[in-house]
């Protein structure tokens, strides 16, 4: 009989640290938060336009999730296998001992502290119970990162699955209950991620004014879908190369959703190749407030990603393959390696705000919108929290009517 493994984490030592990356005495303090912003920025880019290669849908993911959970990884592992997840985070210059878990660590207690924004984190490793983890591997990823090492036996794979799926379920609220559909018997180890926003707009949508109108999903087809109304002062920008409008909708505790909007239906998959750090804080900084009527959709989104696939793709394999070096995990664990790195983000978008659980030389200038937007075909949206300028969820709604 297989012997149950029942719903416990393992122990979070205060043992053993691993030389290297400790902390200082005191308030830890070193440059580097704006590179951290931009590179989780840089991360979210290319993974959307990895996705649009194979997908021509709606899409919505968290590239603040992925990152931690590349550097959470980066924790547990050495030599190549390390140096692929730091290359494929763009953060060279934060990888000295310490310095980025700790960068990581500094942002999300800023952003835990951010309670007007209602934002929250979790991330959980799931990993084969017969394998000895290192203490101090439990200890620095949950110190860094706040990751939950559970032991699973993957070889009774529905207790695994309903082991797993009982964690994820608890950790978002009831808001995904079913994050794994199924799990392979030779599973060694699986990350997944789950970040929720629960923002509120600093100037909620009059449910009294919502009225079915026409989103336009292309030139030829169209659907009906709830379209909020409100009348008010909105900054706002127009990009005359790429020919794109750009509407900030301000979120309460100091975040906004930056949506996107082409002037001709067709064009918006042509802007995810051009999409930079350096482009959005163009527009950021050219945005300009007047009156104006916004009409904006209601939608909802739930995207279930297989990251690793992704990753790969970024040039991060190793981790995936039978030579990866994971050893700061186990140090006597034989093939172990990484399986899946998962991540679901569902986020829903109302008259409330919004709750979720995921270089070009351009010539940009302040441009006054029409007194009225429609954003009625498909467009991008980029949710950041603004005193750091980081990426909380990026994607673009091609159908608000699809999940």
């Amino acid at each position: 009989m297989t012997k149950t493994c029942s719903p416990q984490p393992l122990r979070n030592c205060q043992g053993s640290r691993r030389p290297g990356w400790e902390e200082a005495d005191g308030e830890f303090w070193a440059p580097g938060g704006g590179q951290l912003a931009e590179g989780i920025s840089h991360l979210g880019f290319r993974l959307l336009r990895k996705i649009s290669m194979k997908h021509d849908n709606n899409v919505a993911f968290s590239p603040l999730g992925l990152a931690s959970a590349l550097v959470a990884l980066a924790l547990g592992s050495k030599g190549q296998t390390r140096a692929e997840l730091e290359s494929g985070l763009g953060l060279r210059e934060l990888t000295r001992p310490g310095h980025l878990p700790m960068h990581f660590r500094q942002l999300r207690g800023s952003l835990a502290l951010n309670q007007e924004l209602g934002l929250m984190q979790g991330s959980l490793a799931f990993i084969h119970r017969d394998f000895d983890v290192q203490e101090s591997f439990l200890h620095l990823s949950r110190r860094y990162l706040d990751t939950l090492c559970v032991p699973v036996d993957f070889r009774n794979s529905s207790q695994a699955r309903a082991l797993m799926n009982y964690y994820v379920d608890k950790g978002t609220w009831g808001k995904i209950p079913q994050f794994f559909d199924e799990v392979n018997p030779s599973t060694k180890f699986i990350l997944a991620d789950y970040i929720m926003l629960r923002g509120r707009w600093q100037s909620p949508f009059d449910p009294d004014l919502t009225e079915v109108d026409t989103f336009h999903l292309d030139k030829y087809r169209a659907v009906k879908v709830p379209m909020m109304f409100q009348a008010g002062k909105f900054a706002s920008t127009f990009d005359k190369t790429f020919r794109c409008h750009v509407l900030q909708l301000p979120y309460r505790g100091n975040a906004s959703m930056l949506v996107v909007l082409m002037e001709n239906i067709g064009d918006h998959l042509a802007l995810e190749d051009y999409l930079t750090p350096e482009l959005v804080d163009t527009w950021l900084r050219t945005l300009k407030t007047k009156k104006m009527e916004v009409f904006f959709p209601k939608f909802k989104l739930d995207q279930k990603y297989e990251m690793h696939q992704l990753l790969k793709q970024l040039g991060i394999r190793q981790i995936f393959s039978p030579w990866a070096d994971l050893s700061e995990v186990s140090a006597t664990a034989k093939d172990l390696r990484v399986s899946k790195v998962l991540q679901r983000t569902v986020l829903e978008v109302d008259e409330k705000g919004t709750e979720a659980a995921a270089g070009v030389a351009a010539e940009i200038t302040a441009y006054s919108m029409p007194p009225v937007i429609r954003v009625n075909r498909p467009f991008h949206f980029l949710i950041y929290e603004e005193p750091s300028r980081t990426l909380l969820f990026l994607g673009r709604v091609m159908d608000p009517t699809a999940l």
